[in-house]
């Protein structure tokens, strides 16, 4: 990775997906489906043993730095309960991690010479206090390299405790059995990451496994499971409910836009009602001015008919008097 790549990995760690202000209008969010939960939370497997003996490739979800920084700012608002998906994530794995585990314990019962219930316990005692040195004096080179020299300088004294503690040990084993199946490496399973370890191994050797990547990782993801675990019932609980808020308000919610359509629906009927009944209104007043217009256009007529037949009267009477005058002369 470039030094510019790094520089963007750790602006996208740092300000999410929006740190530059663009348009993500067409980009993964972080609650898809798609992108992984534990990942989110720090604790893919695929992340932390990349680049070791038990490397399981590409993740096949989204694994994305800008992702997580998003996550981490929307969770300060909202619980999503991913840290739920995450300890499903690992129980699946840690499962699949301890059956390979017992599978090799299995093999090795079958493959390595039995040992007797008394010499069984002495090399039992070698193994353990040669993982106790490991442990430590990988403890104690990392709190060297981090500056902490005094505390380094007291766990190297406790190793060279533990030396002596382990000549011991390795004594009391080598008398216990034949020369011959003494020199035959006695190997067996670390309970942490399945890895062998062999009676013989010495002090680097061990450091190097204890203070190694895949041992470490291990550590994580087991430290990140129990932690997960421990509050998982009352996280359950607190997720179910939400769930039944949730329910609650979309049923409220239901329930008023149910109401809002009613009343828009009401609303819509006393309109049509109102202007069906503006309509008839207008035409009875329509109606009504034509029947009065009728009715005064037939009283004229009438008036008018009346006015002629009058004048049709007074004529015929004033003609008859004339005629008789004309008669008499």
């Amino acid at each position: 990775m470039t030094a510019h790549d790094q520089m963007r990995a750790m602006l996208d760690q740092l300000m999410g997906t929006g740190r530059n202000g663009e348009n993500n209008k067409f980009h993964v969010k972080f609650n898809d489906p798609k992108v992984c939960k534990s990942f989110l939370l720090s604790c893919c497997p695929h992340e932390i043993l990349s680049s070791t003996r038990m490397d399981l490739g590409e993740c096949p979800k989204i694994h994305d730095l800008a992702l997580r920084a998003d996550f981490e700012k929307a969770q300060a608002s909202k619980d999503y309960f991913y840290d739920l998906d995450a300890m499903e994530h690992l129980q699946a794995f840690i499962s699949d991690c301890d059956r390979r585990t017992e599978a090799a314990k299995q093999r090795l019962a079958e493959t390595q010479e039995e040992l007797s219930a008394e010499v069984a316990v002495k090399a039992n005692n070698v193994h353990e206090l040669a993982e106790q040195i490991g442990q430590k004096l990988a403890k104690a080179e990392q709190l060297g390299e981090e500056g902490f020299v005094e505390e380094s300088m007291k766990l190297m004294e406790e190793v060279d405790e533990l030396r002596k503690k382990k000549l011991e040990a390795e004594q009391e084993y080598r008398n216990s059995m034949p020369a011959s199946s003494y020199q035959q490496q006695k190997l067996r399973v670390c309970e942490v990451c399945s890895a062998y370890l062999g009676i013989h191994d010495n002090d680097r050797r061990l450091a190097d496994h204890f203070g190694g990547k895949l041992h470490l990782g291990f550590i994580k993801i087991r430290e990140k499971l129990t932690e997960l675990e421990a509050t998982s019932e009352k996280r359950k609980e607190e997720k179910r409910k939400s769930m039944r808020d949730r329910d609650r308000d979309f049923e409220r919610e239901e329930r008023y836009r149910e109401r809002h359509r009613e009343q828009y629906v009401g609303g819509r009927e006393l309109d049509r009602r109102s202007k069906r009944h503006r309509s008839k209104s207008r035409d009875r007043h329509r109606h009504g001015d034509k029947d009065k217009d009728r009715d005064n256009r037939s009283r004229s007529y009438r008036s008018r008919s009346r006015s002629r037949d009058r004048d049709r009267r007074s004529h015929s009477r004033h003609s008859s008097s004339s005629d008789k005058k004309r008669d008499r002369d």
